[in-house]
C-alpha cells in the first residue's frame, strides 16, 4: 500500500447533475425493484459510509437490501472523520452484533474510506465476515484531488487536538502505527471473498488506488465517486455477489434439514 498525496483529478466529474442522473437511472432500473436479479435469504450486511459522511449517505442501499431479502445494518461509526481505530472499533461492535443476532457471517459493503475500514475489519476478524465489497475505496493509497487532501488535513488537525495524547502523530494517515493501518498493511485473508468496484471517471480518488492486482476481483462501473452508492451497475453487482456468497449457507441448511 502506498502513501498519501494529491493528484490532478478533475473535481468537476463530481457534478451534482451527474450524481442526480445516477440516482434517477437507479430509480428507473429493473434492479432497483429486484427484477432480474437474485434475492437474499436474510444474510446480514453492514454498510459503511465514506469520508465526511455518516450512515444516512447509504440509506437508499440500506432500504434496497431490505427489500431484496437481506438483513442490513448501518455501521454506527458516526461521522467518518475521526481516529481510524475509534471508527473501526465501533464498526467491529456492529459486525459482532449482526453476527450474534443472525448466527451468520456478515457481508461488508463500504464506500470510499468506508471500504478501507471494511478491509481492515475483515483482516482483524475474518471469522465474522462473509465477503467485502468496496466502492471507490483507495485501499492502495490515498491519492486524491487537492480539495480532499486539504479537508483531510483539517480533519487530522482536529483529531490530534481532540484526542492527544491518546493518538499518534500520524493519526488519520497510512503512516499511523494503529491497529487499523497495521491490518491494511497485512495480507488480506484468503478465506474472505472480496471485490473492488471502481470508476475511471472518479473525481475524488485515483481509480488505480481502488483496484486489486487480480483483475477477476475488480468491477468497473461508469459514474461518479460520490454517486457510487447510487449506481445501478453497482447494485446489480452487489445483488449477484451477495447471492453467490450466501448460496453455500442455503445449501448447507437444506442438507441439514
Amino acid at each position: 500500500m502506498e502513501g498519501q498525496a494529491s493528484a490532478s483529478i478533475p473535481w468537476w466529474r463530481e457534478n451534482l447533475l451527474f450524481i442526480l442522473f445516477e440516482w434517477l437511472a437507479l430509480r428507473l432500473s429493473l434492479v432497483f425493484y429486484g427484477i432480474g436479479v437474485p434475492r437474499g435469504d436474510g444474510a446480514p450486511v453492514v454498510l459503511i459510509p465514506g469520508y465526511l459522511t455518516n450512515d444516512w449517505s447509504l440509506l437508499e442501499m440500506f432500504h434496497w437490501l431490505r427489500r431484496m431479502g437481506y438483513r442490513p445494518y448501518v455501521s454506527h461509526i458516526g461521522w467518518n472523520c475521526d481516529c481510524f481505530d475509534v471508527l473501526v472499533d465501533r464498526l467491529l461492535e456492529t459486525i459482532e452484533q449482526a453476527n450474534a443476532e443472525t448466527g451468520r457471517k456478515v457481508a461488508l459493503i463500504g464506500q470510499s474510506l468506508g471500504g478501507v475500514f471494511a478491509r481492515s475489519a475483515a483482516t482483524r476478524r475474518p471469522e465474522l465476515v462473509s465477503c467485502v465489497i468496496t466502492l471507490g475505496s483507495p485501499f492502495r493509497g490515498f491519492l486524491t484531488n487537492p480539495f480532499v487532501q486539504w479537508a483531510a488535513g483539517l480533519t487530522r488537525a482536529f483529531v490530534l487536538w481532540r484526542r492527544r495524547p491518546h493518538v499518534a502523530a500520524g493519526c488519520c494517515t497510512l503512516d499511523c502505527p494503529c491497529k487499523t493501518v497495521a491490518a491494511l498493511h497485512a495480507p488480506f485473508p484468503s478465506t474472505v471473498p472480496q471485490h473492488a468496484v471502481y470508476s475511471k471517471t472518479d473525481g475524488v480518488v485515483d481509480w488505480r488506488t481502488c483496484i486489486n492486482d487480480d483483475p477477476a476481483t475488480n468491477v468497473e462501473v461508469h459514474g461518479t465517486h460520490i454517486g457510487m452508492g447510487l449506481n445501478r451497475a453497482t447494485y446489480r453487482f452487489i445483488a449477484s455477489e451477495l447471492a453467490r456468497v450466501t448460496r453455500p449457507s442455503r445449501e448447507t441448511s437444506a442438507r441439514r434439514g
